[in-house]
């Protein structure tokens, strides 16, 4: 990971050596934010690309199924992201943990009707492609890697054992509201409650910026949401009752809200040491 580090670092300087020779310092920030944003999501974004390609050019009488083909481009993916050091072995830990919960819950929704995945694939484990796993691990490798590229830290963060207890009571929500009462409402005030004071501190090149965590949450959700109706109009899988050029319901934002703070909690079990009990400014 160190040699990861430097390698990123040396680029990121650079590359923003090379910007504020030319740009005014505020859009120089700007477009670095904007730059390490983009390079956080590559994961995720070389999955959405996957989805747009082969939903242009894939024939129902080729030799493979889209599904297996998307799942073994996934792991090619995965292995060229080591490979080249573009990722750590602390962040595909992450991207296991999410593969795995992720997998969970779409056997789960699938079953239960909430959703499908219409197209044919012989790696399927109870009607769902094992490669809808990789499209959670995706959220979870942005995360990991965001911490990483803009050295977050948390603060002040909440006692470890009730982020634990919130995530599972969410993680558990998706499931029993099909049988009991949605507590959902009860959650998304728990969020804010939970988390009202803590800070996400970021640094831009020698600059610390900070923004409230639900916020970043809540803007997370709508760019999650967006990639969403990205996946549905390329027919990986679409909603009960929904066509592949209907837009997903406003709704799931909610639902990504809520899926974000299980995402983040999962990821601070790998990456411990960028929470702060107190509160401490960088």
């Amino acid at each position: 990971m160190t040699r990861t580090l430097s390698n990123t670092r040396l680029l990121e300087r650079a590359l923003g050596d090379w910007m504020r020779a030319r740009l005014p310092a505020p859009l120089t920030e700007l477009v670095m934010f904007c730059l390490k944003m983009l390079w956080a999501g590559l994961f995720g974004g070389a999955l959405l690309l996957g989805m747009i390609v082969t939903n242009r050019i894939w024939q129902s009488d080729w030799p493979i199924a889209r599904y297996d083909a998307l799942l073994i481009y996934a792991i090619a993916l995965q292995v060229l992201f080591l490979t080249l050091r573009m990722e750590s072995w602390r962040e595909a830990r992450v991207i296991l943990l999410f593969h795995l919960t992720g997998t969970a819950m779409e056997i789960f929704k699938v079953n239960a009707g909430s959703w499908a995945y219409p197209g044919d694939g012989l790696i399927k484990l109870w009607n769902v492609p094992l490669y809808s796993g990789f499209m959670y691990a995706s959220v979870g490798s942005f995360m990991a890697r965001a911490i990483r590229l803009f050295d977050m830290r948390f603060t002040p963060y909440p006692q470890f054992w009730t982020t634990i207890l919130l995530a599972c009571a969410i993680y558990a929500n998706f499931f029993a509201h099909h049988f009991l009462p949605d507590i959902r409402l009860a959650l998304f005030a728990a969020t804010v409650l939970l988390f009202l004071k803590t800070r996400i501190y970021f640094r831009i090149g020698a600059n610390w910026y900070w923004m409230p965590l639900p916020l970043a949450a809540f803007l997370s959700s709508i760019f999650l949401w967006l990639a969403e109706n990205i996946g549905t109009a390329t027919k990986v899988w679409l909603y009960h009752g929904q066509s592949a050029n209907d837009w997903v319901s406003l709704a799931k934002m909610g639902s990504w809200y809520l899926l974000l703070y299980v995402s983040f909690t999962t990821v601070t079990v790998v990456f411990r040491d960028a929470l702060m009990r107190e509160h401490t400014r960088p």
